[in-house]
């Protein structure tokens, strides 16, 4: 064997073993073994809440939501006094990597026939120290119009577009991890300017009402330590 061949053989291996470290392989879950829809609080405050199906989250056997998500919970809380109505959609996957990421509700949201009319970002305000970074969607239909506040959650990393998405999913696979994530998605039939703030008060009220273990798989752990130490 020549130097070349033996230089241009270390050099594959090199690569290989390069290739091997590279590919993530230690996988992280902030659920681990819990089910989700134990971690939620049904009812807290004056809000009621009943399972419900979504159009937007069809979850059958063979669909593409079947893969990505392996926990999906929907529910419609009621306010009895006030009477309106807040519809949650939790949906966890297990694994998320180039094959299997979450969807982003500003591209559902087309693919179901609806147009967004706003499409933003904001921070929801947890306490005076924690913010959760979403965003804020007003999406119309054909017979009517919906408000919108959702985040997601890939790993530890809370991106507020699908480019923070995928350099944040770059980071994770950099650090060798796979991680869970969640998409938390809050609705209301109202288009009108005030849906938005009565949504972002009713996702403080749900977080200040959830126990860390559940805050931990909504917000991340740091977000949720936080909210511990500031609550004891």
């Amino acid at each position: 064997m020549n130097r070349r061949a033996l230089f241009a053989g270390a050099a594959c291996v090199g690569a290989a073993l390069l290739a091997r470290q590279l590919k993530p392989h230690h996988y992280v879950s902030l659920l681990q073994s819990a089910k989700l829809d134990d971690l939620i609080p049904r009812s807290f405050g004056a809000w009621t809440s009943e399972d419900v199906g979504d159009p937007l989250a069809l979850n059958g056997p063979g669909t593409l939501s079947s893969k990505l998500y392996n926990q999906l919970v929907t529910r419609a809380y009621t306010d009895g006094p006030g009477g309106h109505q807040v519809l949650m959609l939790l949906a966890h996957g297990e694994r998320q990597s180039d094959e299997l990421q979450l969807h982003r509700p500003e591209v559902c949201y087309p693919a179901f026939g609806y147009v967004l009319l706003r499409n933003e970002p904001t921070q929801i305000r947890l306490d005076n120290a924690v913010t959760v970074p979403a965003r804020l969607l007003l999406a119309q239909s054909s017979d009517h119009e919906e408000s919108v506040v959702y985040w997601t959650r890939l790993g530890e990393y809370l991106p507020i577009d699908a480019t923070e998405q995928r350099g944040y999913r770059f980071k994770n696979a950099v650090a060798g991890l796979i991680p869970d994530g969640i998409l938390c998605r809050f609705s209301t039939a109202d288009g009108t300017a005030q849906a938005w703030p009565g949504l972002e008060q009713f996702v403080h009220d749900l977080i200040s009402a959830t126990k860390p273990a559940g805050q931990r798989v909504l917000v991340g752990s740091e977000r949720a330590a936080q909210l511990g130490r500031r609550q004891a």
